[in-house]
């Protein structure tokens, strides 16, 4: 006897198909899932700012591009985690991808914790995949990952899309601090005012 999905299993698959329709009509980022292919690298992930804010830009009628400064591209390789080689992946990408008008970010997050304190000024430890460095990324709406696969696109999302599609800024404060979060907020408060935005403190 079949069961019907609970409240919350059948939010979650609208969210996920609201989700891959918005993807769908972003020019953007269907130049890079189009064309996943090219990417050519080991657990390979488009991921966070790029993805939120083009679900943003939909909901608040926006152009599809608004915003979005950059494409994050994360990938996980143990084997070889040297900054030459991500250099090497970087360059690649940024080449067969020469037609999309803007900046490509590619990061091996096996070497993550290699730079993280230089750049962030405190350590952290080595991840182990690429979801795991999803699940600490700065906000629970920029938590999200997605890649093509056979029957559609592939979901990463470990706080849920509730926030995404509530357009909700809230701090994910497993590995970020207020500073990082607040320059965060700055930024998007400017460019899409009508965010609910959460508080560090709340």
């Amino acid at each position: 006897m079949s069961t019907q999905p609970s409240g919350k299993r059948a939010l979650k698959d609208v969210q996920e198909t609201q989700l891959r329709s918005v993807v769908a009509e972003s020019p953007l980022l269907s130049a890079f899932l189009g064309r996943w292919d090219q990417i050519s690298l080991p657990d390979a992930w488009l991921v966070a700012g790029a993805v939120a804010q083009t679900v943003w830009n939909h909901k608040f009628s926006y152009p599809p591009a608004h915003g979005i400064n950059d494409i994050d591209i994360i990938y996980f390789d143990a084997d070889n985690f040297s900054e030459d080689a991500e250099a090497s992946h970087s360059a690649r990408i940024r080449a067969a991808f020469r037609d999309v008008p803007v900046w490509i970010d590619v990061k091996n997050q096996a070497r993550v914790h290699c730079w993280y304190k230089e750049k962030f000024g405190y350590a952290i430890p080595p991840y182990t995949s690429t979801t795991e460095a999803i699940a600490t990324f700065p906000t629970t709406a920029t938590a999200v990952g997605l890649r093509p696969r056979d029957t559609g696109l592939d979901l990463c999302a470990p706080y849920g899309l509730s926030d995404l599609f509530g357009s909700v800024a809230r701090p994910n404060k497993k590995q970020i601090t207020r500073e990082i979060y607040e320059r965060k907020l700055a930024r998007w408060k400017a460019l899409w005012p009508e965010l609910t935005i959460i508080g560090w403190d709340e």
